[in-house]
């Protein structure tokens, strides 16, 4: 004889519960942590570490985190505004507090592109800039 199941028995509710996005504040310039920081501003500190942490570098980091900006050095500028949308875009909507990233502005001067972009968060948009080294 086979036992019988009942299916009530199976359906399980789940509560989706969204984690806080609190985090260690960073100071940049001193280069220490200072306090915690959550919301909008951790948003923008995800975005500059995300963005200045090259991805596959460092074990401690998954392979969805970072940017691959490095290979972009020795380009023609046209290939780096090109690859660097696609990077930026790519390393920042890994995030699920990132729904997208747009109005991407460049600018090079010498050896340097200058890159102003908006990231649209569950926080609302955060306007950012990034100077690439490519030569």
């Amino acid at each position: 004889m086979l036992p019988q199941i009942n299916n009530d028995d199976l359906n399980v509710n789940f509560e989706v519960e969204v984690q806080s996005s609190r985090t260690y504040k960073i100071d940049f310039e001193k280069k220490r942590i200072v306090g915690y920081v959550d919301g909008r501003e951790a948003i923008k500190q995800f975005i500059v570490k995300a963005l200045d942490t090259e991805r596959y570098e460092y074990l401690i980091y998954s392979w969805n985190y970072g940017a691959e900006i490095n290979k972009l050095f020795g380009q023609p500028i046209p290939y780096v505004y090109s690859e660097l949308k696609r990077l930026i875009t790519e390393a920042l909507t890994q995030d699920d507090r990132i729904d997208s990233v747009d109005a991407f502005n460049f600018s090079h001067v010498k050896n340097k592109v200058h890159v102003t972009f908006t990231a649209h968060t569950i926080y609302g948009p955060v306007e950012t800039e990034k100077e690439v080294l490519v030569a």
